[in-house]
């Protein structure tokens, strides 16, 4: 085999690997099956804020399942900024709806903060 052509399969490969990476198009893919309505450019656009969209994303599943409508990707965006523990706080909005408690998102991660 010619080294040049070595050199375009590891460049495809690895132009590959960094085009799914921008895009992770994986996990816009598991969103939109979830029913969760996420826009790939607001993904991308993640990256680049250094917020892992896979956190949010899953979070925002999370949330959907449950049956929490008001969470948006900009609140937890917010959150995880802040230095919030989304999980923790999804979790505990699902077990205070699933226990007739009136705890709302801003309340959430304000004792999240605390």
């Amino acid at each position: 085999m010619d080294i040049s052509f070595l050199l375009l399969i590891g460049g495809a490969l690895v132009g590959l690997w960094l085009f799914l990476y921008i895009f992770p198009i994986n996990l816009w893919i598991t969103a939109l099956f979830s029913g969760v309505r996420v826009n790939l450019f607001e993904l991308v656009l993640m990256r680049f804020r250094k917020v892992p969209p896979k956190l949010i994303v899953n979070s925002m599943i999370m949330a959907f399942k449950a049956g929490l409508k008001e969470i948006t990707m900009p609140l937890l965006e917010t959150h995880y900024l802040a230095n919030g523990n989304l999980t923790s706080v999804i979790k505990a909005l699902v077990v205070a709806d699933k226990a007739n408690l009136s705890l709302t998102f801003q309340q959430a991660t304000a004792i999240d903060l605390a």
